[in-house]
């Protein structure tokens, strides 16, 4: 049973803290603390190996820590629960290659996540409530596809793609997105437009962005954690964290 949470303010919508996650000995996240507050938007930058997919990972019960904290809006331990249940939960993951199936058009691929059903013919011949095509249409128009709603999704470019896997998880609102490397393979134009797409989308959701491209950080303009060895090794405004030696060493000097 999914525990439910108090009326209380939440202080914080994702909390980890002491996280250790070992691999045949090799320590992929080290005593690892992160704070992320509802409403924000936060990037995630580090190495190779930095442990940044192994976090998420853990954040939406893939994998389970070895010890420490993971908790949802103060008071829900993920440990507990499994992916499916954290999904439910409110907690939405965008992987970094685009799912969408690309035979069907962005509206269909919209409908199957607003419905939720893994029966596609069913799903597509069922009749849409007035306010579930309002919906649709209002995500067609946040992700920058509206006119291309009707288009097979196979006819989308990379970017686009993307962005409509985005709103994908967005339609089936979740407290917490987790995008990993948006901005990779895409124009300097979808970049710049997918950074403004997730600043929109963090008005309304908390967002994690994990990314290697420095200039598509830079457009996020917010706080930036960086990991190294599992943990993190500086956090605070870009040219902060750039202007740190310890993250020229091992990061942004390779």
């Amino acid at each position: 049973m999914i525990e439910a949470s108090s009326s209380k303010k939440v202080q914080s919508i994702l909390y980890l803290n002491g996280v250790t996650k070992s691999f045949d000995g090799f320590k992929a996240i080290n005593n690892l603390s992160l704070d992320i507050a509802p409403g924000e938007l936060r990037a995630i930058i580090g190495p190779n190996g930095a442990g940044k997919s192994t976090m998420m990972d853990i954040i939406t019960g893939k994998t389970k820590p070895d010890e420490g904290e993971v908790r949802f809006k103060d008071t829900i331990d993920l440990t507990r629960y499994d992916e499916t249940d954290i999904a439910n939960l409110g907690i939405g993951r965008k992987f970094q290659k685009p799912t969408v199936i690309e035979s069907l058009s962005v509206w269909q691929n919209l409908e199957l996540a607003l419905v939720g059903s893994r029966k596609i013919l069913t799903t597509l011949f069922a009749r849409l409530s007035t306010q579930q095509k309002r919906r649709i249409g209002e995500i067609t128009e946040l992700i920058g596809l509206k006119d291309k709603a009707h288009d097979e999704s196979k006819n989308l470019s990379h970017g686009q793609k993307q962005w409509l896997e985005i709103g994908m998880l967005i339609i089936q609102e979740p407290e917490v997105l987790l995008v990993d490397e948006p901005a990779g393979g895409m124009t300097d134009y979808e970049t710049m437009e997918t950074a403004r797409l997730l600043k929109d989308i963090s008005k309304k959701h908390s967002v994690i962005v994990v990314e290697h491209d420095m200039e598509f950080v830079r457009a996020l303009d917010t706080k930036v954690t960086v990991l190294h060895e599992g943990s993190v090794l500086a956090e605070g405004t870009l040219d902060k964290v750039s202007d740190d030696p310890r993250v020229i060493d091992v990061y942004l000097g390779r």
